[in-house]
């Protein structure tokens, strides 16, 4: 239903636009129940025990899509096992100028740079607070843009501490590639260094579940280190991968692509990157933390093919804008049926 009839009309509109619309929607009265009764799929065979944590199946919502956690409630109701909101920050940001959400529909693919715009780390724990459903929520969390590098640990505690007694798990994200100079903060020494300290506070809490999600453009070296940092600071695990800067794979127009210019990838090109990620992180570690798979998961083949490739969990986004609710149905009833 969803790829014949409501995303033909949904993609007339421009990406941001429509995007704002929908969720205008999705608040209607009633909405939640429809969206239940249409495409929530559960089964207790589903269930996951992970880092404490049971998730009611292993399908999540990727961050990016409810930046604000305006809509958890219906994306529960689609029957998502869990929901990652944000990037959050300390402090509000309107992000990049518009436009700056690009779909590339022949290759099932997005291009954001989106810049970390967000209604800040209040309001999203007053959201938090006034929702109803008991799905698990992860709290990505991100720096100000017009934070240095050199004083970045501040805004990632800030968010960390607003967050913590709302959120089930933490993201630290420092691979988005649309806040100038983060990723600078995968490097070894900061990388280790901020992920040390909020690993501190955490245990002197109730120690939850911390994850670290890296960028797809990483080299073999640069995994390596990134392994090494997740068992110096035990760390939960990793979500592999964020948005790549490539454009390799496109069959689109390239002059098209090109006159988008900047931003973040994801979507169908990123499918066999992200697994590469997984299956090398996996082996390198041996299994010895949790890796959640993300990137260009558009069927339940490629959903597979990340468990098989050593993810626990998996989340979807551009697959989800390009083929709808039932999607996390397909890959739910395939997990079932590979019975893994």
């Amino acid at each position: 239903m969803y790829r014949l009839f409501i995303r033909p009309i949904l993609f007339l509109f421009k990406a941001e636009t429509i995007h704002n619309a929908v969720f205008f929607l999705m608040g209607i009265p009633g909405m939640k129940c429809m969206l239940s009764f249409l495409f929530n799929f559960q089964d207790p065979r589903l269930e996951r025990k992970i880092a404490g944590l049971t998730f009611r199946n292993p399908v999540g919502l990727a961050a990016g899509l409810d930046k604000n956690a305006k809509r958890i409630d219906q994306f529960a109701a689609m029957g998502f096992g869990f929901i990652e909101i944000g990037t959050i920050t300390p402090v509000a940001q309107a992000g990049n100028d518009k436009p700056r959400l690009f779909r590339i529909i022949p290759d099932e693919a997005v291009i954001n740079r989106m810049g970390f715009n967000n209604d800040g780390m209040t309001i999203a724990v007053e959201r938090l607070k006034s929702r109803k459903s008991t799905v698990l929520v992860g709290g990505n969390i991100g720096k100000n843009k017009v934070t240095p590098n050199e004083e970045s640990i501040s805004d990632y505690e800030k968010t960390f501490h607003a967050l913590y007694d709302y959120v089930d798990y933490f993201v630290v994200n420092v691979s988005s590639p649309n806040t100038p100079n983060l990723r600078e903060l995968q490097d070894k020494e900061p990388l280790t260094k901020l992920l040390s300290h909020l690993q501190k506070l955490n245990q002197e809490k109730a120690d939850k579940p911390l994850f670290l999600k890296i960028a797809p453009d990483l080299t073999d070296s640069q995994l390596d280190d990134i392994v090494e940092i997740i068992r110096e600071t035990k760390l939960t695990g990793i979500i592999a991968t964020n948005t790549t800067i490539s454009r390799d794979g496109l069959s689109a127009d390239p002059k098209m692509v090109e006159s988008i210019g900047a931003g973040g990838l994801s979507g169908k090109p990123l499918t066999n990157r992200a697994t590469e990620v997984i299956r090398y992180i996996h082996d390198k570690s041996n299994g010895d933390f949790v890796i959640i798979g993300v990137g260009g998961i558009h069927s339940a083949a490629d959903a597979i093919e990340k468990l098989k490739a050593g993810a626990s969990l998996l989340q979807i986004y551009s697959g989800f804008i390009y083929h709808g609710p039932d999607l996390i149905k397909e890959i739910n009833k395939a997990i079932l049926k590979e019975n893994l």
